[in-house]
């Protein structure tokens, strides 16, 4: 929200501070300033002159010498290409030195060997728009008025030594969101007396009952309305004041009648409306619910479809107004406008809200009463409202007020315990202060019971905690003294799984490997982009009720999406090689379950021109090294429609599937934008947790040498090195010290449908020397394993 600061000097004089000292107090008590904007700062040295000569020029017949009273006694001398200019007008001088909009500086010289003393300006060189004087003037030099005085600031004359502060209104201080209450922020802030004064219309002795009729047909929507008529109009231009006020907080004035309701909504905050009342069938407004297909063209000259849900304004026949949001076209004032009912009224901010979105017109009033604004104050505004109709003699008002509501808030009241608010702030406030900031911010404080009465525009005000912030953001936080923290308090740290996952990502950056975080919600098109069986039970997803977009409408059920999104980013980037990694939820719905199922997923995902699925299952048997996980083996896989389907292996640990590693399938990489070969692993953290031995033990150096055998053999095709590598260990038994694969083989010697698989077994025992026997005794027992499981044959 944006005011002119000097606006508060009518509620409390604050003409002694500066723009910077005010908005670093006002953040200070509660109130955040956003910013200052100087008007008309890039305007220096520029006055208003009266032409009092004008010759042509000795040497161009396109330009003329004025000379000018700028009001120091001495006649100014200014050559000027400007052809509407004529002796005896007023005109802004730009003098030796000034600077204009745009930063543009003038300095005197000569034009076509005459000199100039300065320039003539035109209004957009003042960076002055059309809305700003309120007319469009004539081609050239700005011809101001001609009662403006001579040798003034531009900037008085046109409002623009006026500083305007933007201020950022939290959504519980509708309060603030007017310049009066603001106001009175300020005055409590600085110290100063608060003036409001109550307003009177009195208006002539006719009865406005006699004139207009107000039913309100849902009390629940519509807790008040009022209303006050306005005859004898007399539409016009606002009084400059009002309108330099209007437009500091960026609203254009439309003319004095429209320019009061607009002039209310800043100072009270409170939306209203005038109707044309000749327009307003039988002088009859009804509040009431609007009927499904209902049509309405609204000022915006849009015609709009209405539904049970809006409350609508209207007369015997037809709606004249959204109720909160925006008025019709078909009652709005008008040149020739001679009768006006002013509305005043209170409505429901829920309802409002949900109407604005349906129609999709948020507006200034609609934005104010969607915060829950004070029934209690549509009386004041609309009495405000025929003040200002009497001040600027725009009409004769009617006696009288038409006020229909029910019961109306009263205001919350609370016990005052100072001991307590200072126990809760740690602060050591006096009693008498407490009581006197808090009368200055307008609550009741009875000293003998104890007890504080809110305002009724308080409604935020709801515990003893509410009552600590008011008295504590005026005493000042910055005054409060540092103290220890005192209390029952908890050993700060880690749980064993908070632990376990910095140990998992250690493990991967370690390997090279870079972290992402992707959000939890994305699109429900990534299970066919992903080639996931229309059956599949990932697609039983948590919708999101009310979704930023399609595109962020589901919970993921799997990682791999958000994974390739981040390496499409990568590849597009043109990054040769991008290893990175995740640590992430999945939601599965539960049947019979309110809540999802929450899963963490360890997604690892890379591709590069030296990638292959060696490379990603080499990442994580390193990681599984690091976290001294067991009992694991990788199990071809050719069915997973995601991943190629050679290239693809589930992830075990003992007998249970805790995931995938492979090449996505390339099609998928192709649709992702991928040219590359893109390999990926998913793993469940959880399974990865309780697979890992949490208490890792050390044994000293072996003493003894260890003993390596090469064993060659021939197997199946079909045979995996897994399988040969665990039997080799349980044959092995406690001797075998480690088994490695270092050469597989198939060729001309080698018959079809079989390929030669090659191992390095090292033994060794922590007591003695293995002799050749011994050692002998052990690669028998593994040679005869491996013949009578997997058929192997001795090479």
């Amino acid at each position: 929200m944006k005011v002119a600061m000097s606006w508060f000097n009518d509620f409390t004089d604050i003409s002694d501070i500066e723009p910077k000292q005010y908005a670093d107090a006002l953040t200070m008590s509660g109130t955040m300033v956003e910013g200052v904007e100087a008007l008309g700062a890039e305007l220096v040295n520029v006055v208003t002159g009266k032409i009092t000569e004008i010759t042509k020029h000795e040497n161009a017949d396109s330009l003329q010498v004025c000379m000018l009273d700028v009001g120091n006694g001495e006649p100014l001398q200014i050559v000027t290409g400007a052809t509407n200019v004529k002796v005896g007008q007023i005109v802004p001088v730009a003098l030796h030195g000034a600077k204009l909009a745009g930063g543009v500086t003038i300095k005197k010289g000569k034009l076509r060997g005459v000199v100039s003393n300065g320039m003539l300006c035109s209004h957009e060189e003042l960076g002055i728009t059309v809305e700003d004087l309120g007319y469009e003037p004539e081609y050239g030099i700005l011809i101001l008025n001609p009662e403006t005085p001579i040798g003034i600031d531009i900037k008085e004359v046109f409002g623009l030594n006026e500083n305007v502060i933007e201020f950022e209104i939290t959504s519980n201080r509708p309060d603030c969101q007017s310049v009066i209450g603001l106001a009175r922020e300020t005055a409590v802030t600085f110290n100063r007396p608060f003036n409001l004064k109550k307003p009177v219309a009195e208006g002539n002795s006719e009865d406005v009952n006699d004139f207009a009729k107000v039913d309100v047909m849902d009390k629940e929507y519509c807790p008040r309305y009022c209303a006050r008529m306005v005859k004898n109009v007399k539409i016009g231009p606002s009084p400059a004041w009002m309108v330099k006020r209007l437009q500091a907080s960026g609203i254009r004035s439309i003319n004095n009648i429209v320019d009061i309701t607009n002039y209310l909504l800043l100072e009270y905050g409170q939306p209203m409306h005038a109707f044309d009342l000749r327009d307003i069938s039988g002088s009859h407004i009804i509040v009431r619910r609007a009927n499904d297909g209902e049509k309405i063209t609204t000022l915006d000259e849009v015609e709009r479809t209405l539904d049970s849900s809006m409350l609508v304004i209207a007369d015997e026949k037809r709606a004249v107004a959204v109720a909160g949001v925006m008025g019709a076209l078909n009652s709005e004032v008008k040149e020739d406008t001679t009768t006006v009912l002013f509305e005043s009224a209170n409505f429901d901010g829920a309802s409002v809200r949900v109407t604005a979105k349906k129609l999709g017109m948020r507006t200034e009033a609609s934005a104010k009463y969607e915060k829950g604004l004070d029934a209690n104050m549509t009386l004041d505004a609309v009495n405000r409202a025929c003040e200002l109709v009497e001040m600027l003699g725009a009409g004769e008002v009617v006696g009288g007020v038409i006020d229909v509501h029910g019961e109306l808030s009263q205001g919350r009241t609370l016990d005052l315990c100072p001991d307590k608010i200072n126990k809760f702030l740690g602060a050591d406030i006096s009693t008498e202060f407490m009581v006197d900031t808090l009368r200055r911010l307008d609550f009741e404080v009875d000293t003998d019971k104890m007890t504080v009465k809110a305002p009724t525009y308080r409604a935020d005000i709801e515990s003893q905690a509410d009552l600590a912030e008011e008295i504590v953001r005026i005493y000042g936080y910055n005054n409060i003294e540092s103290t220890l923290m005192s209390g029952n308090v908890t050993t700060g740290g880690k749980n064993a799984k908070q632990s376990f996952e910095d140990l998992v990502k250690k493990a991967l950056t370690s390997q090279g490997m870079y972290e992402i975080m992707t959000y939890s919600f994305t699109n429900p098109n990534v299970f066919d982009r992903l080639f996931i069986d229309k059956n599949s039970p990932l697609r039983n997803v948590v919708t999101i009720t009310n979704p930023l977009g399609e595109e962020n409408s589901i919970m993921r059920t799997t990682t791999v999406s958000s994974m390739l999104e981040i390496l499409e980013k990568n590849y597009k980037q043109r990054n040769a090689y991008a290893p990175l990694f995740e640590i992430g939820k999945i939601y599965i719905p539960q049947d019979g379950e309110l809540l999802p199922k929450e899963s963490e997923i360890v997604t690892l995902g890379m591709y590069g021109d030296d990638v292959d699925f060696y490379t990603i299952k080499g990442m994580v048997e390193g990681l599984f090294d690091i976290v001294a996980a067991k009992d694991y083996k990788f199990v071809p896989k050719k069915d997973n429609t995601t991943y190629h389907p050679g290239r693809c292996a589930e992830i075990y640990f003992g007998t249970n599937l805790a995931g995938y590693i492979g090449q996505i399938h390339p099609k998928i990489s192709k649709d992702y934008g991928i040219d590359a070969e893109c390999y990926v692993a998913e793993l469940d953290f959880s399974m990865l947790f309780d697979a890992s031995n949490h208490k890792q033990t050390y044994k000293k150096l072996p003493k003894y040498p260890a003993v390596s055998r090469d064993i060659a053999i021939l197997v199946d095709d079909s045979v995996l090195s897994g399988d040969i590598e665990d039997i080799i260990k349980r044959a092995g038994g406690k001797l075998l010290d480690n088994v490695e694969l270092f050469d597989a083989y198939k060729g001309a010697q080698i018959p079809q449908g079989k390929k030669s698989m090659a191992y390095s077994a090292t033994f060794r025992a922590d007591d003695r020397t293995l002799n050749e026997e011994e050692i002998t005794k052990v690669m028998d027992k593994i040679l005869k394993n491996l013949k009578n499981n997997l058929g192997a044959e001795l090479r």
